[in-house]
């Protein structure tokens, strides 16, 4: 959303929450606040949540603009971004699905404790990326960032799609029941103690392509996401239009950090790929 424009914050109600995997937990929001909710154009739909920094409380309804005004820069609301893993409209629910580690960061320890009737604020729905019926084939690839996003794309399939799904977690224990209408599953890669993204990348990078003409999602980790976006581009010569690629996290950067300087991250990785593809 661009600065300086009024950003209406919703609102939700928890309304049941489940431990899918052991770093995976399922947060269903509900309520009437979700009465003018609508998402589902994209399978990578995303709300911005909310979280009221420690020990600040807020006029309410929240406003955004008015809170800014009010309150210095460490007492505004922290914002995290979560796909949106399903809308059911005429339930009225919201489902996120959240990696937690443990205590770290922010959002993941808020949703393995937070209780039912809990009341949740967001922005938006946004998004970009849906799966194109019309490509020859769909290659999806992320780590547990991306699983929500890429369990919707898979859903969203059409009857017939050839999709290539490579998924990186940390176990067995850590993969989900998740397929095409056709039953397509993802390919599942065990990190273990590798770095991350470094086997996902061996993979795509080994993959037979069936033809050149693929529609990809890559999200995830930074470092990898951009290995494979240069891989995907030089190597495979696949056309930007056809690509959706995005750095969800990057290793050693707070989310704060990170959102600071993904745009001219992107930005300066896009330049060298162009500049590089014109070199070639």
């Amino acid at each position: 959303m661009a600065e300086g424009r009024v950003r209406t914050v919703g609102t939700a109600v928890v309304v049941r929450t489940e431990r899918l995997t052991p770093h995976m937990v399922r947060v269903v929001l509900g309520g009437d606040g979700l009465a003018g909710f609508d998402a589902g154009a994209y399978t990578d739909h995303y709300v911005k949540l909310l979280f009221p920094a420690e020990g600040v409380t807020y006029a309410t309804p929240w406003n955004l603009e008015q809170i800014r005004s009010a309150h210095p820069r460490e007492e505004w609301p922290r914002q995290r971004a979560y796909t949106v893993r399903s809308w059911n409209p005429a339930q009225r629910e919201l489902t996120l699905d959240f990696v937690v580690h443990g205590d770290e960061g922010l959002a993941g320890p808020w949703a393995a404790r937070v209780q039912p009737g809990e009341l949740v604020r967001f922005l938006g729905p946004g998004g970009a990326y849906a799966p194109d019926p019309r490509a020859g084939w769909h290659l999806l690839v992320g780590d547990e960032s991306a699983l929500p996003a890429i369990g919707a794309a898979m859903e969203r399939m059409p009857a017939g799609a050839v999709v290539h799904a490579l998924v990186e977690v940390e176990g067995p224990r850590d993969e989900l029941e998740i397929s095409t209408p056709d039953g397509v599953v993802p390919h599942w890669i065990h990190r273990g103690s590798r770095p991350i993204g470094e086997a996902l990348t061996e993979a795509v990078k080994a993959l037979a392509f069936p033809s050149p003409d693929v529609h990809a999602f890559v999200h995830g980790e930074a470092g990898f996401v951009k290995t494979l976006r240069r891989h995907l581009r030089l190597e495979r010569g696949i056309p930007r239009e056809r690509l959706s690629v995005s750095g969800y996290w990057r290793l050693g950067e707070t989310d704060e950090g990170w959102r600071a300087i993904k745009r001219d991250w992107n930005a300066e990785v896009e330049a060298e790929q162009e500049r590089l593809a014109a070199a070639r």
